[in-house]
This record gives structure tokens, sequence and C-alpha cells, in this order.
């Protein structure tokens, strides 16, 4: 009897402590959660732009309600929440004006830039209004930039996140393809043109995932999201050519950030 009094009190003591510990375990990581401090950077995909609901106290940034970084930190509630990404912003840009909230408490940090160095902008305007022949040459001039140009300078933005904030996540975005090939679009570019579009944004993914890697930061690849609401495609996540509003051209629209960025955050926070 009094072994079996011992074996019970001993297991009794033994599911107490580990209720306990399981108890403060749990309350650590909801701390840890409620703790965390979140800063996003980057260009007009990250600021949201396409997705309306602009806050107008960002001016010409463009930084939306309905932008991933804002849905994820609705979602997380984070201690602190900085929000600095800017519609047309270069690499440059960023290290010039978006990374002052950085610090070494920073716990996480999302990004997307590159496409506006690699001139994206310029090739969808030549692309619409020149031929075929140009919109090529314009993509092939993309191409090399990010080749040649490109890697160098997301190098010193990332390097200068890293030491601004060398504890932090940093979750890097990629860019979606704009066109569904052979989708429903029956007037606008030609395949040809919608093919080496989309082969620049795969080429310059690339490109930013290995800088990414090698800087030892997440690459959040939006295409698997994007695929099957691309533009073309009877159900594009996707604004094409407004020409009663360019800024809104070729950018996600409300559901592409809900539907699209923000899953693919969530996945790599």
């Amino acid at each position: 009897m009094k072994l079996s009094r011992i074996a019970a009190l001993s297991s009794s003591l033994v599911l107490t402590t580990a209720l306990a510990l399981t108890g403060a375990s749990t309350a650590q990581a909801a701390e840890s959660a409620a703790a965390l401090d979140y800063v996003a950077l980057g260009d007009s995909y990250s600021s949201g732009v396409g997705a309306g609901s602009y806050d107008s106290a960002s001016g010409a940034c463009k930084r939306s309600a309905k932008a991933y970084p804002r849905l994820w930190a609705a979602a997380h509630s984070p201690s602190t929440f900085s929000f600095t990404a800017c519609s047309g912003a270069l690499t440059s840009d960023v290290t010039a004006n978006q990374l002052a909230p950085l610090n070494a408490s920073t716990d996480l940090v999302s990004i997307s830039v590159g496409g506006n160095d690699a001139g994206f902008a310029d090739t969808m305007t030549t692309c619409v209004l020149q031929s075929e022949a140009s919109c090529v040459n314009k993509v092939n001039q993309a191409r090399a930039y990010i080749d040649n140009t490109l890697p160098a300078r997301l190098n010193s933005v990332y390097s200068a996140i890293r030491a601004k904030a060398p504890s932090a996540r940093v979750v890097v975005l990629g860019y979606p393809r704009f066109y569904k090939l052979n989708g429903s679009c029956v007037v606008g570019l030609s395949e040809g043109e919608r093919a080496a579009i989309n082969g620049a944004a795969d080429h310059l993914n690339t490109a930013i995932a290995k800088r990414a890697a090698d800087h030892g930061y997440a690459f959040g690849d939006v295409v698997p999201a994007f695929t099957g609401h691309e533009i073309c495609s009877g159900a594009s996540w996707l604004h094409s050519v407004n020409l009663l509003n360019l800024t809104d051209s070729y950018h996600p629209t409300a559901a592409g950030q809900s539907g699209g960025y923000l899953p693919v955050l969530n996945a790599n926070d």
C-alpha cells in the first residue's frame, strides 16, 4: 500500500510539473508573439498600389490598408509595426529612406524590391505602345540589367538590413507572372510579348531568390499563389493596363494582396 501511494504521489507530481511547464511554455510563446517587432519595406507591391484604401498621410507612397503588411499586422498584432514601403521605390530608395525603423530589437522584416531597378514600368510602356520587336528588345535589356547590375544593388540593400537589424528574420517577396498564356484575352499584347514578359519576371525572381539565399533570408515565391489569377485568366488578381489610372496598371488588386502575397508571408514569417 505504501509503495502504491508513493507511486501515485510521484505520478501526480510529475503530471503537475509537466502541466506547469507546459503552461509556462504556452505563456512564453504568447508573450514572444506579442512582443514581435515588424518592419515592412519595399516598393509598390509591398505598399499596396492597386489595392485601394490608401493612407492619405503616406502621400505618393500610396500605402494601402489592404496591402499584405497591414493585413499581416492586423492578424498578428505585433507590439510594433513600421510600414515604410513606397510606390516607385528603387533599391537605393530603400537604403536611403526606409530603414530608420530597423534596430537590434526588430524581429521580422518583409521586402519586395528590384522590379523598378530593372525598368519594368518602362518595359511595360514599350510593350503596350510599340511593336513586338521593340517589346522583346526592351525585355532583353531588362534581363541584362538583372544579370549584370541588379545583384550588387540587392546585396547593398540586404546587407544594410542585416547591419541595422542583426537578429531579424527577413522575408524577401518576389513578383508574379503577369499573364496566363493562351488565356481569355482577345486584344492587347501578342502571345510572344506576354511570354517574354513572364520570362523576365521569372528571371528577376531567380536573381532575387539567389541574393536572398546568399544573405540567409527567406524567399517568398508568389508565382504559385497567383497561378490561375494572372491577367487573361478570367479571375485576375492583377490590374491590366488602366488608361484612366495608369498607376494601378500591372499591380495586384486587393485580392492579390490578401490571396497572393499574404499567405506567402504567413508561410515564411
